[in-house]
């Protein structure tokens, strides 16, 4: 199950973490938001262990939205080492995010 991540949590979950991490900016009320939940949980379910998969709404947390600011939703982040190393917004297919994880595991 992807990490339910938060303003308080996002710097030692996603910041520090030693693997790649998958973030998934989402909202309640966000039609496309609820077509990409699906895939990111079965992902975060493919890659345990290997890299760390995580949603954080941005109604609830509104610091960590911000500070990368995330102006549309869904918007799809890549971490390693603390950076940014890739991006996605709007819908995704499985197979495009799973390939963005492939990159930074090698």
């Amino acid at each position: 199950m992807a990490l339910e991540l938060t303003d308080a949590n996002f710097e030692e979950l996603v910041m520090k973490s030693d693997k790649p991490v998958l973030v998934d900016f989402w909202a309640e009320w966000c039609g496309p938001c609820r077509m990409v939940g699906p895939v990111v949980e079965e992902l975060s379910n493919e890659y345990a262990g290997k890299a760390v998969v995580g949603k954080v709404d941005v109604d609830s947390n509104p610091n960590v939205s911000a500070k990368f600011g995330i102006r549309n939703i869904p918007t799809l982040l890549v971490f390693k080492n603390g950076q940014i190393v890739d991006k996605h917004v709007g819908v995704a297919q499985k197979s495009q995010l799973a390939g963005k994880l492939d990159a930074q595991l090698s």
